[in-house]
C-alpha cells in the first residue's frame, strides 16, 4: 500500500519518544509523552503538552523543565526561545496551576515552575504540564530531549521527588507525538508518470517534497501520486491525517474547486473539462467508517479538518499511495496555483 502529500510543499509530521532517566534519590515515571501544536522548525508559539504517569502522590514546590541537545545536561536546542514561555491554566499536573510562577532561563533551555506552599498531584496517572509560547527550535530531523523532574523544594534542586527524559524530533512542517521506548519512522518518496493510483495513472512525476502539477489544462485532468512510508512498534498501530492551509487558489481571486466526494463518501472523478481538486488514498483497511471505501478510482476534496487516509490497528511497517487530481474548466482564470497538503502520522500506545 502507498501513500502521498501534495502541491506547492507538504508538511509531513513528527512522532516522540520518552525515555524515563533515573535521577539520584528520584523516582523514574513510568510513562510519558509530549505533543506539539506545531512541529515545525522556527514555530512560535507552540503549546508542549506533556503527559506522565507513575506520578508520585506528594507534596512538589517545584516542577523543573529543560530543553536539551542531549538526554543529561547539554545545552538548549540552536534556535528554540523559551522567554516567552507560560504555564497553562489547564495543566492538571497541580490542583491549582495558576498559583504556580515561571522563570524561564533562555540561555540554558531551563525553566523552573514552582510554588512555595508545595501541591500533591491529585491522581498519579495521565498528568499534564501545558507550556506555552514557545518557539521551536531551527533544526530539522536531530533528536532533542525535555529533561523533566520535580522536588519538594523551591530551589529546584533538593528534595528530588519525580524525573524522566522525553525525546523529540521537529521536521519540516511535522508534528512529533510518542511515548516510552517507541520506534517510528516516517518517509516520502515521488513517484513516477504513468504509475497507478486506484486504478488511476498518473501523468505526472513527483518527488519527495513536491508535487508540480505544471499547466492544466481543460481537456485532460493532472494527476499525480507519492508513497509514505510509515513503520512503528506501537502496540496499537497508527493513523495518518490528511488536511490543506486552504482552497486551491491563485492569489487574485481564481480558484479550482474542491472535489464534491468526501472523506466518508468519496466518488468517482469527474471527466476533464471540470474544475475539482482531490485525493486518493489506497489504504483498503482505514480505521474509521467504511474501512475500503476509496475502493477503485474514489476521490475526496480536501478539508482543512484532519481526515484519515491510512490506519493500522497493530504494530507494522507499511507504505501507502496517496493520489492527487486536479482539473480546470474552460472558464478557470489564469495564474499559478498553490495551496499546502499537510500530513500528519502519529503512533497509537
Amino acid at each position: 500500500m502507498l501513500k502521498n502529500l501534495i502541491v506547492s510543499f507538504i508538511a509531513i509530521i513528527l512522532v516522540l519518544g520518552a525515555i524515563p532517566i533515573t535521577k539520584t534519590n528520584a523516582a523514574s515515571l513510568t510513562t510519558g509523552s509530549i505533543s506539539l501544536s506545531d512541529s515545525r522548525i522556527n514555530s512560535t508559539s507552540v503549546t508542549y503538552a506533556i503527559t506522565f504517569s507513575g506520578v508520585t502522590t506528594t507534596s512538589i514546590q517545584c516542577i523543573n523543565v529543560r530543553f536539551s541537545d542531549t538526554s543529561t545536561a547539554g545545552s538548549k536546542p540552536s534556535g528554540m526561545d523559551i522567554t516567552s514561555l507560560t504555564l497553562s491554566g489547564t495543566s492538571t499536573y497541580m490542583p491549582t496551576p495558576g498559583s504556580w510562577g515561571v522563570s524561564n532561563n533562555n540561555t540554558t533551555g531551563n525553566s523552573a515552575i514552582t510554588f512555595a506552599s508545595g501541591e500533591t498531584p491529585a491522581s498519579s496517572v495521565a498528568r499534564t504540564v501545558i507550556l506555552t509560547g514557545i518557539t521551536n527550535a531551527s533544526t530539522a530531523g536531530t533528536t532533542y530531549f525535555l529533561q523533566f523532574s520535580t522536588y519538594n523544594n523551591t530551589d529546584c534542586s533538593t528534595s528530588p521527588v519525580d524525573s524522566a527524559v522525553i525525546a523529540f524530533i521537529y521536521t519540516n512542517g511535522q508534528i512529533i507525538s510518542a511515548s516510552v521506548d517507541p520506534t517510528l519512522t516516517f518517509s516520502v518518496a515521488g513517484v513516477a508518470s504513468a504509475a497507478s493510483v486506484n486504478s488511476s495513472t498518473t501523468n505526472v512525476t513527483t518527488t519527495s517534497t513536491n508535487v508540480p502539477f505544471g499547466t492544466i489544462t481543460a481537456s485532460v485532468n493532472k494527476i499525480a501520486a507519492q508513497d509514505i512510508s510509515i513503520a512503528t512498534n506501537a502496540g496499537s498501530g497508527y493513523t495518518v491525517t490528511i488536511r490543506y492551509t486552504g482552497t486551491l487558489t491563485n492569489g487574485t481571486g481564481g480558484t479550482i474547486l474542491d472535489w464534491t466526494g468526501t472523506n466518508a463518501s468519496p466518488t468517482t472523478f469527474s471527466a476533464a473539462g471540470t474544475s475539482a481538486f482531490g485525493y486518493t488514498t489506497e489504504d483498503t483497511t482505514l480505521g474509521t467508517g467504511t474501512a475500503g471505501r476509496f475502493g477503485s478510482n474514489k476521490w475526496a476534496g480536501f478539508s482543512t479538518t484532519p481526515l484519515e487516509v491510512a490506519f493500522s490497528a497493530g504494530a507494522s511497517s507499511d507504505t501507502v499511495r496517496i493520489g492527487f487530481q486536479a482539473g480546470i474548466a474552460s472558464t478557470t482564470p489564469a495564474g499559478s496555483y498553490s495551496t499546502t497538503v499537510i500530513y500528519t502520522a502519529t503512533p497509537i500506545y
